[in-house]
């Protein structure tokens, strides 16, 4: 039992962390603290952002401090005793605010998007030590614009093929066709997206029955937002049967018209032969009386002329 009590004397006591241990659990635990929750930004192309860094500056401190906006792990934008710097994909496109230091970006892309960090450093005691580090988590979209919607052709009878399409837009959209509140069944949609710009062109087709009225409406949407556009579709009314009563007046009409110019031809006829009679006629009492005026000589010497 002695030799027992011995070995549990000479077994080392687990011992409290080393300083250097509880100095780093601290300083992650302290920044941890200053990070802890993103801020969540969000707009569109082209536009501008200022991204908050959430430090409460005082101008008196400025000197001894530095202040490093970073992208994923890439520089953005500095301000060392007071001089700022861009890093050269940035220049001419961000500055910092003067007051809060936050970080503003001009001229929306969507290259833009994605995490930045406010790293704010206090000179202390001759060393830079952490004061406050800010997360904003930027989204970026381009709005698309108003729906177009076409008429595609007659797949059978009584079928009508409309087509809805947009392009220019992100992020990636989502379309769904509506009738009152109820979706519809669209057919070959598609979904593109260009390889430079990352812009994407939706469309998709819709077949419906042309017996009835439709009101429809392509909707899309992108993010938190949407664009929409309606069809309307109005049965035609029935073709009326038609009506006898115009149709004997319409067959009486175009009977009256026959006999009129039948009677016409007949009259002018008429009058073309008269004409040709007469003049026939005049034209022979006129050779008569030709004939009868030619003067032959005395009786007598044509009788002795005979003999």
């Amino acid at each position: 039992m002695g030799s027992s009590y011995q070995r549990m004397q000479d077994t080392p006591l687990l011992g409290f962390p080393r300083p250097r241990f509880i100095h780093l659990f601290v300083l992650l635990l302290g920044l941890f603290q200053m990070s802890s929750g993103v801020d969540q930004v969000s707009k569109s192309v082209k536009e501008k952002v200022s991204l908050p860094c959430r430090y409460n500056f005082s101008h008196e401190e400025l000197p001894i401090l530095r202040i490093y906006w970073q992208k994923q792990g890439k520089m953005v934008q500095s301000i060392i005793s007071g001089v700022q710097e861009a890093w050269s994909e940035y220049k001419n496109r961000t500055l910092l605010d003067n007051t809060n230091y936050s970080l503003i970006i001009l001229g929306l892309g969507l290259s833009d998007r994605g995490t930045y960090t406010c790293v704010v450093q206090k000179n202390e005691r001759g060393a830079y030590e952490v004061k406050q580090i800010t997360e904003v988590l930027l989204s970026i979209k381009a709005d698309f614009p108003t729906p177009n919607i076409t008429e595609s052709g007659n797949p059978s009878a009584d079928t009508k093929r409309i087509t809805c399409f947009t392009s220019g837009g992100f992020p990636e959209p989502r379309l769904s066709w509506l009738e009152n509140g109820r979706k519809l069944n669209g057919i070959n949609t598609t979904i593109s997206q260009d390889p430079e710009s990352e812009l994407y062109t939706i469309s998709s087709q819709l077949d419906f029955n042309t017996t009835s009225n439709h009101t429809i409406q392509c909707f899309i949407e992108y993010g938190d937002a949407h664009v929409s556009e309606n069809f309307t579709w109005e049965k035609k009314p029935p073709e009326d049967p038609p009506d006898e009563n115009s149709t004997v007046v319409t067959i009486m009409a175009g009977s009256g018209a026959v006999i009129i110019t039948v009677a016409i031809a007949i009259i002018i006829k008429y009058v073309i032969v008269y004409k040709h009679r007469s003049c026939f006629r005049r034209r022979n009492e006129a050779s008569g009386e030709t004939i009868n005026s030619l003067y032959t000589g005395p009786a007598e010497a044509s009788a002795e002329q005979t003999v």
